[in-house]
């Protein structure tokens, strides 16, 4: 009787083993193809990006010759006047609209996390509105509108245009920085007699900061980079830089457009990690 006990839990055992063997070798399995569905994932898509920089210092004109190493693309871009003027209005678009923006969702961001009125859920739901829209119906919308007010179509449309897509993702990074505020900071302050303009300055605005230069940063690098919307409201002589390079690309591509690409993407490159840095330094602190 005891040997039939102690091989029946042997075979159990030996089951048991099996059974765990087989389930650590499919996990091993599962993990293996993960891993190598997620490094062709990044590889099919970077890999335009990565030989788009490479071939920007092709010697040859055509972009999928290469020939040898030059930089003489890179000369030619900043002696191009029509780039050179594409870029200096995207500067002041840009510029423009991420001041502006900053300072209207930063005002929006305090008034929907502090105050409580009426139209609050209201004005809510609609301040998702531009993040959830496609670009291409807020651009018909848009042109729509300034057609139908009479305004001519330039650089001040552009300007509203990108403040009004980047008011919303302003408001929503600084709210988030606001909600992670103490309260009970802004309560020791009023305690200290501090009228609310004074505890806002000194207590709460400080602590706002990280969220507010982070919000800043994503718009900048949003209205930069838009083509959809500007390419539907700009006018005669507000050309900027990514509109310029689309019709450029019209034309064929050539290792100059592969330069001004590699640059923009240089740019994306800086304050998109840096605007993640500012929001991570908001939440640790």
């Amino acid at each position: 009787m005891a040997t039939q006990l102690t091989d029946v839990a042997s075979t159990k055992t030996g089951l048991a083993f099996q059974s765990g063997t087989r389930h650590g070798l499919v996990t091993r399995l599962t993990n293996i193809l993960f891993s190598s569905y997620a490094v062709l994932f990044y590889a099919f898509l970077f890999a335009p990006i990565v030989l788009l920089v490479i071939f920007s210092f092709n010697e040859s004109r055509f972009p999928t010759h290469w020939t040898g190493f030059t930089l003489d693309w890179y000369v030619k871009l900043f002696g191009n006047y029509a780039i050179g003027q594409a870029l200096k209005n995207s500067l002041i678009v840009t510029l423009t609209s991420t001041a502006l923006a900053t300072t209207i969702g930063t005002m929006v961001a305090v008034a929907m996390e502090r105050f409580g009125f009426r139209a609050k859920s209201s004005l809510d739901a609609v301040l998702f509105l531009p993040i959830i829209i496609p670009d291409i119906a807020m651009a018909i919308m848009l042109l729509a509108f300034f057609v139908l007010v009479g305004m001519q179509l330039g650089l001040t449309t552009i300007i509203i245009a990108h403040v009004a897509f980047n008011i919303s993702f302003v408001a929503v990074i600084v709210r988030a920085r606001m909600a992670s505020i103490d309260p009970d900071l802004a309560e020791a302050a009023r305690d200290l007699y501090a009228n609310e303009w004074r505890e806002f300055w000194r207590v709460t605005f400080p602590q706002l900061i990280p969220g507010i230069l982070a919000g800043a940063l994503f718009a900048f690098t949003l209205s930069f980079d838009d083509y959809v919307i500007t390419f539907f409201v700009s006018g005669p002589g507000s050309t900027t830089l990514p509109v310029r390079i689309y019709g450029m690309v019209r034309r064929g591509i050539t290792p100059e457009i592969n330069a001004v690409s590699s640059l923009m993407l240089l740019a994306s490159l800086v304050l998109v990690p840096l605007t993640l840095w500012l929001r991570r330094k908001g939440e640790s602190s």
